[in-house]
């Protein structure tokens, strides 16, 4: 039991890289054999990655047909970015105080990574260390149902960032917005860091959103 849990953590985790990276685009089908065979899988864990990503409204189920990622949506963006502006408001507000100087220094380094991911062109790679960086600051605050709760809102979003990533000025606004974040956090400053986030949320959402509004 314990292989089948891990393969279809590593198929889904594959999936997730490629939606995110626009390997598999919005309106595609997964072609499940193709991609089982491609994944080095059985279609097994693939099945099984593949209701979670449903779950979580990243592809859609269609009876006699199959699964295909999910469209990208200007209303279901707003709206999950709004979901996360409550949460991840609360994540800072407790965790900011409690950040030590030695995880300030942790943040700075995964910084360092999403820096030259973005200089690579890499986008799973500044996906994977973006993430990184959010996740220790929000992690901070010792409260794991909350992280859990924000979790499952980047989960559903992955589509979301690749479009933003794939742009090279969205990466270089977005390595500044993230050292400017650190030097509120530095200061411990709470309500300068909960700004930042939300400029830096707000931000990602009116560049996505005219980028889907164009493909419509």
């Amino acid at each position: 039991m314990s292989e089948t849990v891990t393969a279809q953590e590593g198929v889904l985790r594959e999936l997730r890289v490629m939606i995110a990276s626009g390997q598999l685009e919005p309106g595609q089908q997964v072609v499940q054999d193709a991609l089982a065979a491609s994944l080095g899988v059985s279609r097994v864990p693939l099945r099984e990655a593949l209701k979670v990503l449903e779950g979580e409204g990243q592809v859609i189920y269609h009876p006699h047909r199959g699964y295909f990622v999910a469209n990208l949506s200007v209303d279901d963006l707003v709206e999950v970015y709004r979901i996360r502006s409550i949460l991840e408001d609360e994540a800072l507000r407790v965790g900011v105080p409690l950040l030590t100087d030695e995880d300030i220094e942790y943040l700075e380094d995964i910084l360092s990574d999403v820096e030259a991911a973005a200089t690579s062109g890499d986008v799973s790679a500044v996906t994977a260390a973006n993430r990184r960086f959010h996740f220790a600051l929000f992690e901070a605050s010792n409260m794991p149902r909350l992280v859990r709760m924000i979790r499952n809102q980047w989960d559903a979003t992955d589509a979301y960032r690749g479009v933003y990533f794939a742009a090279p000025a969205n990466l270089k606004a977005m390595n500044a917005e993230h050292r400017n974040m650190i030097v509120a956090l530095r200061n411990r400053d709470v309500a300068e860091s909960i700004a930042l986030q939300a400029a830096h949320r707000e931000n990602s959402v009116a560049v996505v959103s005219q980028v889907i509004s164009k493909a419509e």
